[in-house]
Formats: structure tokens, C-alpha cells, sequence
């Protein structure tokens, strides 16, 4: 994703009604895969743990709006301190931007580059959710958020694609969100369970998807809304950058469907809508990070890759028994470090950048800027999200209590249930005509459903 870069006068890009029009339409979609991602983890859950798993991804829309504006856009894309972080004062609270004031070296405005990245820090926490489910109290999670964007997200969004950013400057490509976005918060997801630990029956109990369905829907939800979190990412439509980073967008992720349904299929004998829908997504991250660099025939071997290797991956927590519910580490972490590196492997030099990766005569300097990249934003995210996962969990609690989780989180945590069984609406309290053998109830009475 290119951070503004500083252009002389004379060639000072006018702003684009067309490229402003495109990126609004990106950003839109990109909003859609929060809702999105709640479908497709609240399917995956049991019954009983469904809207508290919708309300993880839906508050991070509340949350991390407000915190982007008053200070999130400023540390990720204001003017760069110490490679490290940025601060503009002019971004704070998004009060010093002109309304047609553009981007630096692009034709949107200054506000539709903060409104889109303002999505892509909605999604990442959202993401983590996912290992988390049946047993983190709302309020605990809440305040995770808060504390997460400001401390991981914003200073490794600026690392990745801030200008002045140590990576960035150093060269690490990285589309649309592989490093900053998928890694980050499968790592963050590593590190909170390792901390608040397995669920209450995990390896013992049935935890088996309660609506595959709904999964289906959020996986299609998904993969819609990628095509602006991924195509967008170039913030214009005039090189056609952009439309080989849509095709490669949809070229990986249907060979990931194919790759994960081939390994399951071989492994465990069925071809079952889960893994079709969770390769899907495997493919849409490891595509991510290097959709800009790579060409389709490179697309599809790194959906095939992904989807293999995260079906594998997905196994791993009953081998090394952490908890992770719906399998962000599997997908997410996996499926981000592999598109990462795998630009090492297939840059082609033809499309976003120059830099070739091994397969097309580039060497391994391409493929050792991306490993830097992998382990410095791995590394990062998983100690301060353990950290402050230990800090919450000492001080205000981060798991409900066993009976709780058992009896199930969502009537406690939210007083609601995903599903009403009492029967209003649910059968017929009219009957006129009695099955045979039975007698018609008195037509002055209501008949309970």
C-alpha cells in the first residue's frame, strides 16, 4: 500500500472525481468485511456463544473509529519520528485537513486515504476475536481493542506503510495488509491465548459449527469485500496496477478453495462447505501481501500453497494444545507469513515495483527483506498482545467464570440469545382442522405453539 510521497509543484496531481469515486466504493467494501468476518466466526461458534461472537467484530467499528480520529491516522501516516511512529497535528482529530486537500503524490483526498485505512484498523482487531471465542468477558475485550490499536496496530500500521517507515524504507513489500494486518493479528491472537488459556471441554467436548450456512454467507461476504481492501490499496485506478491486483485477488483465493478441499479430501475423506469456506479466506490472506507483485500463473500457486499448508496448519493446536476456537492462527498467521514470503519466491518486477523475487532472477535479497518483515511484526505483536492480555487479565479479569462459559456467554454478557425457541411465531396457534384422531380445540381459545 503506497504512503504519500512528496512531489515537486509542477508535477503536483490535480484531484481525480474518478480515482475519489473508486476508493469511496473500496472503502464501502472494505467496511463490509467487519459485518462479514461476525457471520462467518458466529456461525463457526456453538449456539450458545453466537452474538457474543457478532458483538467482538461489531464493536471494533465503534471503538476503533472514534480512536483513529481523535489520534490513530496521526501515529500511522503522520510525518515520521524515528522510523518508528508518526505524528501530524494536523491529523488529530482530523481538524487541520483541507476538504479538497489531496493525499501526497496521489489525486484522493487527504480524507478518503484516512476514511479507507480507517477500515483496515476496524478488520485487524476484529480478526482476533476469532481465538477467543466462548470465553473473554465483553467489557475485558473491549478495552483490548482500545489498548491494542493504539500500541500494536497504529506503530506497525507506520512501520509497513508509513512514510519514513523502517520497513518501508527498507523495502518490504506488502500489498494490502500481509504483515500489518494479518500477521499482526493472528500473532496477537497467539499471544492473548496463550495467556487466558483453553476453553472449558477443549479436546473433549463437541465444538462443531452451529450454522455453516451463516459461515458460507460470511466467507462470500468476505471475498466481496476483499476486492476493495485489495485492489483499493493502490489509492487510484490510472496503471492498472490495481485491476492485476483484483484478478490475482480472485485467481488465489479460488485456487486456495481448491488446494485446502484437495488436502481435506486426501486427510479426512469428505470435501465439507468449512474447509471450503476457510480456504477461501487462507487464499484471500495469503494473496494479500503480495497480489502486487506477482502475476495470475504466480496467483494461483500461492493460493494452492496457502490452502494446503493452512489445512494443515489449522491441526497444529491439538498437537501443541493452545485454544485457538476458530483458527486465526491457522489462517491468519500462517496464511499471512506465507504470502509474504512467497513474494520472495514470485515477484515477477512487472507490476508494482521492480523487485524480482527467486523464481524470475532476483536472488534472495527480496525474500530476506520480507523474513525481516514477518519476524520483526511477529515478534512484536505477540509479546505486547501477551502483555497486555497478562496486565487485563490481573487487573479486571479477562475470562468470564467457568459456570459462565458453560451455561453459555451470550445471555450473560449481552442478555440475549442468537435464536428464540420459546415458540412465539414458531408454530401454528390457529388450527382448524384437527390431524385425524385428535379433537379441535374450542374455537374461543388460543391454542399455545
Amino acid at each position: 500500500m503506497p504512503p504519500g510521497i512528496t512531489t515537486l509543484a509542477a508535477d503536483a496531481p490535480e484531484l481525480s472525481a474518478a480515482n475519489t469515486g473508486f476508493m469511496l466504493i473500496c472503502t464501502a467494501l472494505v467496511m463490509l468485511m467487519t459485518p462479514a468476518l461476525a457471520f462467518f466466526y458466529g456461525g463457526m461458534v456453538r449456539v450458545k456463544s453466537t452474538l457474543n461472537m457478532l458483538m467482538m467484530s461489531f464493536i471494533s467499528l465503534g471503538i476503533v473509529t472514534v480512536l483513529w480520529v481523535l489520534y490513530g491516522f496521526s501515529l500511522a501516516f503522520g510525518t515520521d519520528v524515528g522510523s518508528v511512529i508518526g505524528w501530524s497535528s494536523d491529523f488529530v482529530g482530523l481538524s487541520g485537513i483541507g476538504v479538497t486537500e489531496l493525499w501526497d503524490g496521489y489525486t484522493i483526498p487527504v480524507y478518503v486515504f484516512a476514511v479507507f485505512q480507517m477500515m483496515f484498523a476496524i478488520l485487524t482487531p476484529a480478526l482476533i476475536s476469532g481465538a477467543l471465542a466462548d470465553r473473554v468477558k465483553f467489557t475485558s475485550w473491549a478495552l483490548f481493542v482500545a489498548l491494542w490499536v493504539t500500541v500494536v496496530y497504529f506503530p506497525v500500521a507506520h512501520w509497513v506503510w508509513g512514510a519514513g517507515g523502517w520497513l518501508f524504507e527498507m523495502g518490504v513489500i506488502d500489498f494490502a495488509g500481509g504483515t500489518a494486518v494479518h500477521i499482526n493479528a493472528g500473532a496477537a491472537a497467539l499471544g492473548v491465548i496463550l495467556v487466558i488459556g483453553k476453553r472449558v471441554g477443549f479436546k473433549k467436548d463437541p465444538m462443531r459449527p452451529h450454522s455453516l450456512p451463516l459461515v458460507m454467507l460470511g466467507a462470500a461476504l468476505l471475498w466481496f469485500g476483499w476486492f476493495g481492501f485489495n485492489a483499493g490499496s493502490w489509492l487510484g485506478n490510472d496503471d492498472g496496477v490495481g485491476a492485476v491486483m483484483f484478478v490475482n485477488t480472485q485467481v488465489a483465493t479460488g485456487a486456495a478453495v481448491l488446494g485446502w478441499l484437495a488436502y481435506e479430501k486426501i486427510r479426512h475423506g469428505s470435501f465439507t462447505t468449512l474447509g471450503a469456506a476457510s480456504g477461501a479466506v487462507a487464499g484471500l490472506v495469503a494473496i494479500t501481501p503480495a497480489g502486487g507483485a506477482v502475476s495470475p500463473l504466480g496467483a494461483i500457486a500461492i493460493g494452492v500453497i496457502a490452502g494446503v499448508l493452512c489445512a494443515m496448519a489449522v491441526g497444529l493446536k491439538y498437537r501443541f494444545g493452545y485454544d485457538d476456537s476458530l483458527d486465526v492462527v491457522g489462517v491468519h498467521l500462517v496464511g499471512g507469513i506465507l504470502g509474504s514470503l512467497l513474494v520472495g519466491f514470485f515477484a515477477t518486477g512487472g507490476v508494482q515495483s521492480d523487485a524480482k523475487g527467486l523464481f524470475y532472477g532476483g536472488g534472495l535479497e527480496q525474500l530476506g527483506k520480507q523474513a525481516v518483515g514477518v519476524l520483526a511484526v511477529l515478534a512484536y505483536s505477540l509479546v505486547v498482545s501477551a502483555v497486555l492480555a497478562f496486565v487485563l487479565d490481573r487487573t479486571i479479569g479477562m475470562r468470564v467464570s467457568e459456570d459462565v462459559e458453560v451455561s453459555g456467554i451470550d445471555q450473560v454478557e449481552h442478555a440475549e440469545t442468537a435464536y428464540d425457541f420459546s415458540g412465539a411465531g414458531g408454530g401454528s396457534a390457529s388450527r382448524t382442522t384437527p390431524a385425524p384422531g385428535a379433537t379441535a380445540a374450542p374455537t374461543n381459545k388460543k391454542v399455545d405453539a
